[in-house]
Order: C-alpha cells, then sequence, then structure tokens
C-alpha cells in the first residue's frame, strides 16, 4: 500500500539529476487527471511524465495528495498554477503562496508554472484566465508580482501565455514583445502555449511563426499542446478535443526553431480515455524525434 509517508520516502529515493536541476524530460508527457489515477498506479504505464494543477492538492492529507505522492515515487512532476492571479491588483495571496510552497516541498517537481494572466479582483475569483493590458504599467506590476512568488519559492517558475478573446485599448506593445519582457525581466522561465498562440493569433489576426520566432527560445522550460473549438467570430480554447491540424503543423514549425522541448497534451474537459491521451502524446513524441533526427 502506497500512503503518504511511504511516497514521500519513495520520491527522495527516486530523483533523478536532471529533476533536481529543474528539469523535465524531453518528451511527452499528460495531464494527471482522477478519473485516470487508479490505473496509472496499478499498471505504471510508460508515459515519461505528469502535470497537475496545483490548487487540487491544497490540502493536508486524503486520498489525492496521498495518490499525487504514489505517482511522484515513479514520475517526473510538473506543477501547474491555476489561481495565483500573477497580473491582479489584490495583493498576492499569502495562503495560496504557503499552500502552494508546502505542495513544491512534498512533490519536488520539476517545475513549477503559472499563467500570465490576471484572474481575481475584490477578493472574488473569477473562474478564468482574463488578458492584461500589453503595456509599461502591467509589464512593472506582473514583474514584480513573479519576482515575489520566485522569492517566496526560491525558484524560477515558468509563466504561460493564454489565450484571449478581447484586447485593450490601452496595450502600447505587442503580446510576444510583453511575453519576451517578463522573462528579460524576471528571470522566469517561460510554458509556450503553442495552442494560445495559433488560437490568439487567428482571433487578433497576427502570424503565429512570428510570435514564436520572438520568444526567448533559452527560456522555454516546457510546451502546451491542447484541443479548440470554433466559436461565433473567433476560435475558443477548449481544452476538450484532439490537437487541431494546424497546431500540429505549427508546433513541428516551433520544434524546428527552438528544438525538442517537454511537451504536454493538455485535455481537461470532454475526458477521454487515458489511451487516447497517450496517442496524442505519441503524436508529439514522434515530431520531437524527428527534430532529434535532423539535430544528429
Amino acid at each position: 500500500m502506497c500512503d503518504e509517508a511511504n511516497a514521500e520516502r519513495r520520491v527522495a529515493a527516486r530523483l533523478f539529476a536532471s529533476e533536481r536541476k529543474g528539469s523535465l524530460p524531453v518528451a511527452a508527457g499528460i495531464g494527471l487527471r482522477a478519473p485516470h489515477v487508479a490505473a496509472i498506479l496499478a499498471e505504471r504505464p510508460p508515459i515519461p511524465w505528469f502535470e497537475v494543477h496545483s490548487e487540487n492538492h491544497f490540502v493536508d492529507g486524503g486520498r489525492a495528495l496521498s495518490s499525487l505522492l504514489c505517482v511522484r515515487a515513479d514520475y517526473p512532476l510538473s506543477l501547474h498554477g491555476v489561481g495565483l492571479s500573477l497580473g491582479g491588483t489584490d495583493p498576492l495571496d499569502s495562503t495560496h503562496l504557503a499552500r502552494l510552497a508546502r505542495l513544491v516541498a512534498l512533490a519536488e517537481p520539476a517545475l513549477v508554472s503559472e499563467h500570465l494572466c490576471w484572474s481575481s479582483v475584490g477578493g472574488r475569483h473569477l473562474n478564468d484566465l482574463l488578458p492584461l493590458p500589453f503595456n509599461e504599467a502591467a509589464l512593472v506590476h506582473t514583474c514584480a508580482r513573479i519576482q515575489v512568488v520566485q522569492e517566496f519559492l526560491r525558484r524560477p517558475i515558468a509563466v504561460e501565455n493564454i489565450s484571449s478573446y478581447v484586447t485593450f485599448a490601452e496595450s502600447t506593445m505587442a503580446e510576444p514583445d510583453f511575453v519576451a519582457e517578463v522573462v528579460q525581466r524576471t528571470g522566469c522561465q517561460l510554458l509556450l502555449d503553442v495552442n494560445n498562440v495559433y488560437v490568439n493569433g487567428v482571433n487578433h489576426g497576427f502570424d503565429a511563426d512570428a510570435y514564436v520566432a520572438r520568444m526567448p527560445a533559452h527560456a522555454i522550460a516546457e510546451i502546451h499542446l491542447a484541443g479548440y473549438e470554433a466559436g461565433t467570430g473567433c476560435l475558443i480554447d477548449t481544452h476538450g478535443a484532439p490537437v487541431a491540424a494546424p497546431v500540429w503543423a505549427l508546433y513541428a514549425r516551433t520544434i524546428a526553431r527552438i528544438g525538442a522541448r517537454p511537451t504536454l497534451i493538455e485535455w481537461d474537459t470532454n475526458l477521454p480515455p487515458l489511451a487516447t491521451l497517450v496517442s496524442e502524446a505519441t503524436k508529439a513524441d514522434a515530431i520531437l524525434a524527428q527534430r532529434d533526427a535532423v539535430a544528429a
């Protein structure tokens, strides 16, 4: 029986040197979702790594945390947060940060990430990832908050570019320039969501490949791939469908440009069988292997 205490000891015993340096396997992982946990623990499938939503494990004990630590004993993990509201105007939530720090200490993830957005105001959480104005004031404000988080956790975090459906008249710079400047000013890493780049390119009329070309390649620690759906006059980032053909094509060009990177198949709604996620990850692995073959 893998209880929480035994899992913590197994984590300490099985850390790889690369993980201590904060790296993930350069392969395609999947999101660890509750309906699949039992099968993963029973079968230990050959999946290179898993990503989990940090907030789902902000607990002092119980089955969810115990299961996570059992998975962590055999697989590298990436912790992906959705609730810090890095660009928000409320003070950073000290309780949230403390819970995140505790989870980081328990799970010893290879990567900790958050979204470059805001999601709460006046103490109310809006259950969405909302865009920032791309200007100097927002840049200074958001960078200062990222620095606070990194200092609190005593490690760099990765920030993710989000999908969006509106833009601000107050923006004075392009989105990729804003993202790149955040990395430059804070020393943080970048979680490049290729699906979000494609969705925003269609929604806001910019060249997705030009966006990728302006990203600081050295800082890209992880890539996300997900599915979208066509809405009324825009694409909607749903995380509830297979990766679309244009996103696969952009991903292949991105890997050709920046080199192979740990890649996540992100699927959160209309959750399919585990085998479907593994199949999607296999497609990403084929693109990564092709890039490695060319490089060799």
